[in-house]
Protein backbone atom coordinates (compact mmCIF):
# COMPACT_ATOMS: atom_id res chain seq x y z
CA UNK A 1 0.00 0.00 0.00
CA UNK A 2 1.53 3.48 -1.37
CA UNK A 3 1.51 5.80 1.49
CA UNK A 4 1.34 9.56 1.34
CA UNK A 5 4.43 11.32 1.69
CA UNK A 6 2.79 14.24 3.66
CA UNK A 7 1.88 12.18 6.55
CA UNK A 8 5.45 10.72 7.06
CA UNK A 9 5.22 13.42 10.49
CA UNK A 10 2.07 11.77 11.56
CA UNK A 11 3.17 8.43 11.01
CA UNK A 12 6.48 8.76 12.83
CA UNK A 13 4.65 10.14 16.04
CA UNK A 14 2.97 7.24 16.12
CA UNK A 15 5.42 4.72 15.52
CA UNK A 16 7.33 6.43 18.64
CA UNK A 17 3.69 6.32 20.41
CA UNK A 18 3.46 2.50 19.52
CA UNK A 19 7.07 1.65 20.99
CA UNK A 20 7.11 3.82 24.41
CA UNK A 21 3.72 2.22 25.04
CA UNK A 22 4.35 -1.00 24.07
CA UNK A 23 7.27 -1.45 26.31
CA UNK A 24 5.46 0.42 28.91
CA UNK A 25 2.55 -2.10 28.66
CA UNK A 26 5.17 -5.35 28.89
CA UNK A 27 6.93 -3.47 32.09
CA UNK A 28 4.46 -2.23 33.56
CA UNK A 29 0.67 -4.72 34.44
CA UNK A 30 -1.45 -1.74 34.95
CA UNK A 31 -4.66 -1.93 33.34
CA UNK A 32 -4.18 1.64 32.13
CA UNK A 33 -0.70 0.43 30.59
CA UNK A 34 -2.32 -1.89 28.57
CA UNK A 35 -5.11 -0.06 27.19
CA UNK A 36 -2.42 2.34 26.47
CA UNK A 37 -0.29 0.08 24.02
CA UNK A 38 -4.01 -1.31 22.67
CA UNK A 39 -4.79 2.37 21.54
CA UNK A 40 -1.09 2.82 20.09
CA UNK A 41 -1.57 0.05 17.66
CA UNK A 42 -4.95 0.98 16.66
CA UNK A 43 -3.85 4.40 16.14
CA UNK A 44 -1.05 3.61 13.84
CA UNK A 45 -2.98 1.29 12.26
CA UNK A 46 -5.59 4.12 11.68
CA UNK A 47 -2.73 6.34 10.27
CA UNK A 48 -1.75 4.21 7.53
CA UNK A 49 -5.16 3.48 6.52
CA UNK A 50 -5.17 7.45 6.46
CA UNK A 51 -2.25 8.48 4.74
CA UNK A 52 -2.71 5.78 1.63
CA UNK A 53 -2.34 7.15 -1.91
CA UNK A 54 -3.53 4.84 -4.13
CA UNK A 55 -3.06 5.55 -8.07
CA UNK A 56 -5.71 6.40 -10.37
CA UNK A 57 -6.95 6.17 -13.48
CA UNK A 58 -6.58 9.39 -15.13
CA UNK A 59 -9.61 10.12 -18.17
CA UNK A 60 -7.69 11.02 -21.32
CA UNK A 61 -10.45 13.17 -22.90
CA UNK A 62 -8.79 17.21 -22.38
CA UNK A 63 -12.00 18.83 -21.78
CA UNK A 64 -13.02 17.24 -18.70
CA UNK A 65 -12.30 18.04 -15.41
CA UNK A 66 -12.09 15.96 -12.58
CA UNK A 67 -12.14 15.77 -9.03
CA UNK A 68 -9.96 17.25 -6.91
CA UNK A 69 -10.73 15.37 -3.64
CA UNK A 70 -12.30 11.98 -2.97
CA UNK A 71 -15.71 12.49 -0.97
CA UNK A 72 -19.07 12.93 -1.67
CA UNK A 73 -20.50 16.00 -3.66
CA UNK A 74 -22.13 18.06 -0.90
CA UNK A 75 -23.00 21.13 -3.07
CA UNK A 76 -23.55 22.12 -7.14
CA UNK A 77 -24.62 25.66 -7.41
CA UNK A 78 -24.14 28.85 -9.34
CA UNK A 79 -21.73 31.80 -7.66
CA UNK A 80 -20.05 34.88 -8.93
CA UNK A 81 -16.48 34.56 -8.81
CA UNK A 82 -14.86 38.16 -8.47
CA UNK A 83 -11.15 37.42 -7.60
CA UNK A 84 -9.66 35.24 -10.33
CA UNK A 85 -12.43 34.20 -12.75
CA UNK A 86 -14.38 37.52 -12.21
CA UNK A 87 -17.17 36.18 -13.64
CA UNK A 88 -20.38 33.97 -13.47
CA UNK A 89 -19.36 30.91 -12.18
CA UNK A 90 -19.99 26.96 -11.45
CA UNK A 91 -18.96 25.61 -7.96
CA UNK A 92 -19.19 21.90 -7.12
CA UNK A 93 -17.91 21.39 -3.68
CA UNK A 94 -16.38 17.60 -2.15
CA UNK A 95 -16.83 16.55 1.14
CA UNK A 96 -13.80 14.36 2.70
CA UNK A 97 -14.82 12.26 5.91
CA UNK A 98 -11.64 11.06 7.71
CA UNK A 99 -12.28 7.22 5.88
CA UNK A 100 -12.11 8.83 2.59
CA UNK A 101 -8.69 9.21 0.59
CA UNK A 102 -7.17 12.87 1.30
CA UNK A 103 -4.34 13.38 -1.79
CA UNK A 104 -5.82 16.49 -3.01
CA UNK A 105 -5.26 16.17 -7.37
CA UNK A 106 -5.06 18.80 -10.30
CA UNK A 107 -8.98 18.97 -12.15
CA UNK A 108 -6.79 20.19 -15.19
CA UNK A 109 -3.80 20.88 -16.96
CA UNK A 110 -2.22 24.31 -16.83
CA UNK A 111 -0.44 27.16 -14.89
CA UNK A 112 -0.90 27.98 -11.51
CA UNK A 113 -1.94 31.94 -12.10
CA UNK A 114 -3.18 32.33 -8.18
CA UNK A 115 -2.27 31.24 -4.94
CA UNK A 116 -3.34 32.33 -1.58
CA UNK A 117 -3.73 31.26 2.20
CA UNK A 118 -6.69 32.37 4.22
CA UNK A 119 -6.58 32.22 7.80
CA UNK A 120 -10.05 31.31 9.17
CA UNK A 121 -12.68 29.02 11.60
CA UNK A 122 -13.22 25.85 11.35
CA UNK A 123 -16.74 25.71 10.78
CA UNK A 124 -17.70 21.88 10.30
CA UNK A 125 -17.02 21.26 6.44
CA UNK A 126 -19.85 20.15 4.76
CA UNK A 127 -21.50 23.62 6.30
CA UNK A 128 -22.06 26.30 3.37
CA UNK A 129 -20.23 29.13 5.34
CA UNK A 130 -16.77 26.70 5.76
CA UNK A 131 -16.45 28.04 1.97
CA UNK A 132 -16.04 31.75 3.15
CA UNK A 133 -15.41 31.73 7.25
CA UNK A 134 -12.87 28.05 7.29
CA UNK A 135 -9.13 28.36 6.79
CA UNK A 136 -8.60 27.74 3.29
CA UNK A 137 -5.99 27.00 0.51
CA UNK A 138 -7.02 28.93 -2.79
CA UNK A 139 -5.36 28.19 -6.23
CA UNK A 140 -6.38 28.98 -9.68
CA UNK A 141 -5.39 27.49 -12.90
CA UNK A 142 -5.48 28.22 -16.26
CA UNK A 143 -5.25 26.85 -19.59
CA UNK A 144 -5.89 28.44 -23.41
CA UNK A 145 -9.51 27.35 -22.89
CA UNK A 146 -10.85 28.26 -19.62
CA UNK A 147 -9.83 29.22 -15.60
CA UNK A 148 -11.01 27.45 -12.37
CA UNK A 149 -10.43 28.19 -9.01
CA UNK A 150 -9.56 25.02 -6.27
CA UNK A 151 -10.42 25.63 -2.14
CA UNK A 152 -8.67 23.66 -0.20
CA UNK A 153 -10.94 24.11 3.39
CA UNK A 154 -10.13 23.07 6.53
CA UNK A 155 -12.73 21.27 8.41
CA UNK A 156 -13.28 21.14 12.31
CA UNK A 157 -11.03 18.54 12.62
CA UNK A 158 -8.29 20.03 10.41
CA UNK A 159 -6.01 22.16 11.43
CA UNK A 160 -3.09 21.47 8.21
CA UNK A 161 -3.42 22.20 4.76
CA UNK A 162 -0.79 21.18 2.73
CA UNK A 163 -0.40 22.24 -1.06
CA UNK A 164 2.89 22.09 -2.72
CA UNK A 165 1.89 24.54 -5.57
CA UNK A 166 2.92 28.59 -5.75
CA UNK A 167 2.06 30.65 -8.11
CA UNK A 168 3.90 29.54 -11.65
CA UNK A 169 3.77 26.59 -11.78
CA UNK A 170 3.18 24.06 -14.44
CA UNK A 171 0.59 21.72 -13.32
CA UNK A 172 -1.25 18.31 -14.89
CA UNK A 173 -4.58 16.96 -14.48
CA UNK A 174 -4.77 14.15 -12.13
CA UNK A 175 -1.39 14.80 -10.54
CA UNK A 176 -1.21 15.28 -6.67
CA UNK A 177 -0.26 18.52 -5.30
CA UNK A 178 -1.45 17.93 -1.47
CA UNK A 179 -3.69 17.20 1.14
CA UNK A 180 -5.80 18.25 4.01
CA UNK A 181 -4.81 16.23 7.11
CA UNK A 182 -8.47 14.42 9.28
CA UNK A 183 -11.88 15.76 7.41
CA UNK A 184 -12.01 18.71 4.92
CA UNK A 185 -13.69 19.82 2.06
CA UNK A 186 -12.93 21.09 -1.75
CA UNK A 187 -14.71 23.68 -3.88
CA UNK A 188 -13.92 23.34 -7.36
CA UNK A 189 -15.35 26.49 -8.63
CA UNK A 190 -15.47 26.29 -12.56
CA UNK A 191 -16.44 28.61 -15.77
CA UNK A 192 -20.45 29.13 -16.21
CA UNK A 193 -20.35 26.86 -19.33
CA UNK A 194 -18.70 23.78 -18.06
CA UNK A 195 -21.33 20.93 -18.09
CA UNK A 196 -21.41 19.48 -14.49
CA UNK A 197 -21.71 15.28 -14.79
CA UNK A 198 -22.07 14.78 -11.05
CA UNK A 199 -24.72 15.01 -8.99
CA UNK A 200 -25.53 16.00 -5.56
CA UNK A 201 -24.68 12.93 -3.00
CA UNK A 202 -22.74 11.47 -5.68
CA UNK A 203 -19.55 9.56 -4.68
CA UNK A 204 -16.09 10.86 -6.63
CA UNK A 205 -12.63 9.85 -6.64
CA UNK A 206 -9.87 12.34 -6.92
CA UNK A 207 -8.17 12.47 -10.25
CA UNK A 208 -10.35 9.82 -11.77
CA UNK A 209 -14.27 10.60 -11.51
CA UNK A 210 -15.32 13.99 -14.51
CA UNK A 211 -17.35 16.63 -12.70
CA UNK A 212 -17.41 18.70 -15.37
CA UNK A 213 -16.47 19.08 -18.70
CA UNK A 214 -15.51 22.53 -20.57
CA UNK A 215 -17.59 23.26 -23.87
CA UNK A 216 -15.12 24.78 -26.44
Amino acid sequence: MRLTKDGTDVILVAISGVIIFTLAGFICSAIIAKLLMVSSWIFLLFTFYFFRDPERIIPPDENAIVSAADGKVVEIKEIVENQYLQSNAKQVSVFMSIFNVHVNRIPMSGQVGFFEYRPGKFVKAYKQAASKENEQTVIGIENPHCKILIKQIAGILARRIVCHLREGFHVQRGERFGMIKFGSRVDMILPSSAKITVQLNQKVKGGETIIAKIQN
